[in-house]
């Protein structure tokens, strides 16, 4: 049984979900999530590891300058610890929503991994 690390970055994060062969359950579970904030994406199966991460940097980046109300549900939603958001420093909008985003992809890393392991 191996132990979950817990990944440093985003491209971290993405490499072990495909090494674990979970990329695709990664996916399945941020399009699950989102749908649940009503903010429907739909990131395909054949989407690659690098366009996800723009993708969903984009979305993070338009929730939270047009659409907050949603987002903030969204990061209820997806579980996010409201402590690590609020250690980041909303200053610059775009590094933000990259931060934001990372976080969301750990958290559903972390549901999809135990889900597979336990």
């Amino acid at each position: 049984m191996s132990n979950f690390l817990t990944p440093l970055s985003t491209d971290d994060l993405l490499s072990q979900a495909a090494k674990e062969n979970l990329y695709l359950k990664l996916i399945e579970q941020l399009n699950k999530d989102f749908n649940f904030a009503n903010e429907a994406v739909d990131f395909h199966s054949s989407i690659t590891p690098e366009e996800l991460k723009i993708e969903l940097h984009e979305k993070i980046y338009q929730l939270i300058q047009y659409k907050f109300a949603e987002y903030l549900s969204l990061l209820y939603i997806v579980d996010v610890p409201e402590n690590e958001v609020k250690k980041l420093d909303g200053t610059d909008i775009m590094a933000l929503s990259e931060q934001v985003a990372f976080l969301i992809l750990k958290r559903e890393w972390m549901k999809v991994w135990f889900r597979a392991h336990y």
